[in-house]
């Protein structure tokens, strides 16, 4: 159940007799009159509507009773209180359903005063197909729309990467699409470089084929010994039958199982699906490390950095993480920490809901191990967070200093906030992109990035008119954002990648909409194009140039670079996008399911455009009414 208590945010009464809203302690007090002792979230409002905080509780009466005392309450929560102008709340059968929904709509509203996540990446898999008489093994993001078994997460792409190769030297298992399989005509590289058994011209059957992908899941799931066991059997009846060159290479696969087996405290023997979570704090900031060991093997590890204030402890903000970051994903049988958690059984138990949910299991174990190997990998993880950890301090102390140089550069109040750069890309006209890139305190902020598709016509070449759309489009919006009491950011310092002409036709677009306090600076490069001579515009005073190995010209460069980086980027994703359409995209009520089946079943749209009526009604997964249509598109004089 679902309720709001207090003011509903929207426009204030123009009505000098009306009372001011309620704010702080006397919405929470009214609230309390209704509020019921069940388990639940609940979540305080700002006057616009947005999330302050979300928390769980396991009365909520009990709960939300504690913020109605300011003075036992700290600074932060002080503060969270004063702003707060209505409530939601949200019962559950049980406290575990509780952290579960708190989670998901922590990382979803992301509340000022929480402990936050900021993890939009999916994370990749290992994928072994099972609609196809030759399983293939490849790479896997996103929904499991296709049939096939999965095995994961990995830490990286390069993580995966390196174990679809290690399969396909241990178990010569196919990589390539249906499409390429299926067009074959004679073995490719990777059968050359025993990569691969060549099932695509039938140098295998299918059922010893079969029996590789058994070998490559019982490997997946744990079981390298046993295949290894198989693997020895296997090689020393091909010596007794005197088949060396088939013993030959089965010892190679053998020394290649081998080699991807190393057990250490990377890969610890005595873990089979488990994930180490380490936290680590500094100065009033978390790095969270995390291994997944899936299998006895690593897949990867990665550095979290969530948002906190400075004084949260260490086990506060390792809940709140594990909570939130399995809120996407299943959890593992096992979780070990290198802090106990307050409430680490109900995380549990959370957890052991959230792993039913996928279909993965019903219980998680939480420990924080004290000896042995599982001890020394979480102490391994552990000293991977501090130095992760000691890195960004670093160099976020680097960026200050940079950014108070800037602000002395370009006669700003104080360190930029917030730096926005903008730049485009196109070649003639065509897939015309620009985008905007943001920068602060912290580095780079990439949830922060935007890209614009250029919609109008544009005269090819014409950078202006580029320039004038993506900040006409940025900048109104912001404004609308601003009139209608949503919260917006504003950029202390904008950059443009070009010259005065640039700076021009900017300016006039910030002059048109109202704009005055946000300071615009072109970069152009020198009359050679050389790095390092670049030319500083700014409204009213004369360009200039820094010394060629200013600090401060480095960090504005590296801006500027990062800001074209993402440009060719964006346009070469828009260009190959364009590059795979077809003329059956012009064809109605041809949907990419359809389009999928006939590129499939003929290998191109020319094989389509050039089929009978006859084969394209044959086509599986297409109707007669749908095959007269494609028929009728390519011959309309039929």
């Amino acid at each position: 159940m679902t309720s709001t208590i207090g003011p509903v945010p929207g426009p204030e009464s123009n009505s000098a007799s009306s009372p001011p809203p309620e704010k702080g302690v006397a919405v929470i007090e009214r609230a309390l009159e209704t509020m019921p002792l069940s388990p639940g979230v609940y979540r305080m409002l700002a006057a616009n509507g947005d999330a302050l905080y979300v928390g769980k509780a396991r009365s909520l009466k009990k709960r939300v009773t504690s913020y109605s005392q300011l003075a036992r309450l700290p600074e932060r929560l002080r503060r969270m209180v004063n702003e707060t102008v209505s409530m939601e709340i949200v019962t559950t059968h049980t406290e575990a359903e509780a952290l579960l929904l708190e989670a998901n709509l922590i990382k979803r509203l992301k509340p000022r005063f929480n402990i936050v996540l900021r993890d939009d990446k999916s994370y990749p898999w290992l994928m072994l197909t099972e609609d196809h008489p030759y399983p293939q093994i490849a790479k896997h993001r996103g929904a499991r729309t296709r049939k096939g078994s999965y095995y994961g997460p990995f830490a990286s792409a390069w993580s995966v990467n390196q174990t679809v190769t290690a399969m396909q030297r241990v178990f010569l298992l196919r990589s390539c699409r249906d499409t390429v399989f299926r067009n074959r005509t004679r073995p490719c590289l990777l059968h050359q470089i025993k990569r691969c058994s060549a099932p695509c011209v039938e140098r295998i059957s299918t059922e010893d084929y079969g029996a590789l992908v058994d070998q490559a899941k019982a490997f997946l799931s744990g079981r390298a010994g046993g295949v290894q066991q198989a693997l020895a059997a296997e090689m020393e009846q091909a010596a007794e039958a005197l088949e060396f060159e088939r013993a030959a290479a089965v010892r190679d696969r053998i020394r290649a199982l081998t080699s991807v087996q190393g057990t250490d405290v990377i890969n610890p023997a005595s873990l089979a699906d488990a994930d180490v979570i380490a936290a680590w704090q500094i100065a009033g900031q978390t790095c969270i490390q995390v291994f997944f060991v899936r299998g006895g093997r690593n897949n990867g590890n990665r550095a979290f950095f969530p948002t906190h204030t400075k004084g949260e402890d260490r086990p506060e903000v390792l809940a709140a993480f594990i909570a939130q970051f399995y809120d996407d994903k299943p959890p593992p049988p096992v979780i070990l920490l290198n802090e106990a958690l307050a409430e680490q059984a109900l995380v549990a138990e959370a957890l052991g809901i959230k792993a039913n949910s996928f279909g993965s299991g019903k219980r998680v174990e939480i420990a924080v191990p004290q000896r042995g190997e599982k001890a020394a990998v979480v102490a391994h993880a552990e000293t991977n967070a501090r130095e992760a950890l000691e890195r960004k301090l670093a160099e976020t102390a680097g960026q200050a200093k940079l950014l108070e140089a800037t602000a002395t550069l370009f006669s700003l109040d104080g360190p930029p906030d917030r730096i926005e750069i903008y730049d485009n890309s196109h070649i003639m006209g065509s897939n015309a992109y620009g985008v905007m890139v943001v920068a602060g305190a912290e580095g780079f902020r990439k949830q922060a990035y935007r890209k614009f598709s250029i919609k109008s016509a544009l005269t090819p070449g014409d950078d202006f008119a580029m320039m004038r759309e993506v900040l006409t489009r940025r900048f109104a919006r912001a404004l609308k954002e601003e009139e209608a009491g949503e919260e917006t950011e504003w950029p202390d310092l904008v950059l443009i990648d070009g010259g005065l002409g640039q700076l021009t036709a900017a300016q006039a677009i910030l002059d048109e909409l109202g704009i005055e306090d946000v300071l615009l600076v072109a970069i152009s490069k020198g009359p050679d194009r050389d790095a390092g001579r670049e030319w500083f515009h700014r409204t009213g005073h004369p360009p200039f140039q820094l010394p060629p190995r200013d600090p401060v010209l480095y960090f504005l460069q590296r801006l500027r670079d990062e800001a074209h980086r993402f440009a060719i980027t964006t346009h070469r994703a828009g260009r190959s996008k364009a590059l795979v359409t077809s003329e059956l995209d012009e064809i109605p009520g041809i949907g990419p399911g359809r389009k999928r089946a006939l590129l499939n079943h003929f290998g191109s749209a020319r094989g389509v455009k050039q089929a009978g009526l006859a084969d394209l009604e044959a086509t599986p997964g297409v109707s007669k009414a749908i095959a007269k249509l494609v028929y009728a598109h390519f011959h309309p004089s039929a």
